[in-house]
């Protein structure tokens, strides 16, 4: 048969499927710096859930001035993520930029550049975490400046929280927070540990925390949420899907 014979099909012979992530699809705006967000949402991803991700310019300093502005440019960032509209969540994926810029603020912000989708950010993951496993008196631990660390202290307290106790590392690159060892931060976060705490909260997505999140609330005795697992948990949820984890603490598992 010669090549001017051969016909192409038509495309009422094309034959389409759900694709590969029938179940849902879910976008993640990171900081440019972020190095740690995007192994453990891939170490959480069911099977036919699709994973998409976005990155915004930031300097390696995490300061408010430098948190602040990023609420520029989530819009944009959040449009380059399928724009066929097919997102069912979109997250902006940092924890204390959220709660700098405001969850009222980050949610216009991703919704003007994926309408379609559920917005939501790290921080609103981790108040319904919080909120999940019954936790009203909470220590919090993070690598942050303290001008971040007050900023956090207050907004927690204004969803209903009391914050017992507040520790830092008093970090300010990113690039420093990706490195703090996961028994360090174990160490760390169990240190701060109070007998009339509900909860202990390891904020900040850079933070290795999904490494000994289980080990945490093991030796507590007591619900332990950390940014990634609290993220991951409520972005599933808000797309329709409920499967559970074990190993990854109560919230992943029972919730």
């Amino acid at each position: 048969m010669s090549r001017s014979s051969v016909l192409a099909p038509t495309p009422r012979d094309i034959r389409f499927d759900a694709g590969r992530h029938p179940r849902a699809k879910i976008g993640y705006v990171l900081l440019a710096t972020e190095q740690t967000v995007q192994d453990d949402v891939m170490t959480l991803r069911p099977p036919g859930v699709g994973i998409h991700f976005t990155r915004a310019a930031i300097p390696d300093s995490i300061t408010s001035e430098s948190l602040a502005a990023q609420a520029d440019l989530l819009a944009d960032c959040a449009a380059t993520l399928l724009p066929d509209g097919s997102l069912d969540v979109v997250c902006y994926a940092c924890t204390s930029g959220s709660l700098v810029i405001g969850e009222e603020r980050v949610f216009a912000e991703l919704k003007r550049g994926a309408p379609n989708a559920v917005a939501t950010s790290l921080i609103s993951g981790v108040i319904r975490a919080l909120q999940a496993v019954h936790a009203h008196r909470i220590v919090v631990a993070t690598p942050y400046l303290d001008e971040v660390n007050q900023r956090e202290v207050e907004y927690l307290e204004q969803e209903g929280f009391e914050v017992v106790s507040m520790c830092g590392l008093n970090l300010e690159k990113d690039s420093d927070m990706v490195r703090v060892a996961p028994d360090y931060i174990a160490e760390f976060a169990l240190a701060q540990d109070r007998i009339d705490a509900d909860a202990i909260f390891i904020s900040c997505g850079a933070l290795r925390t999904l490494d000994v999140i289980g080990r945490i609330e093991a030796q507590a005795g007591k619900p332990a949420i950390c940014s990634n697992q609290a993220m991951v948990w409520d972005c599933l949820r808000l797309a329709g899907i409920e499967d559970r984890f074990s190993g990854y603490g109560r919230l992943l598992a029972d919730y």
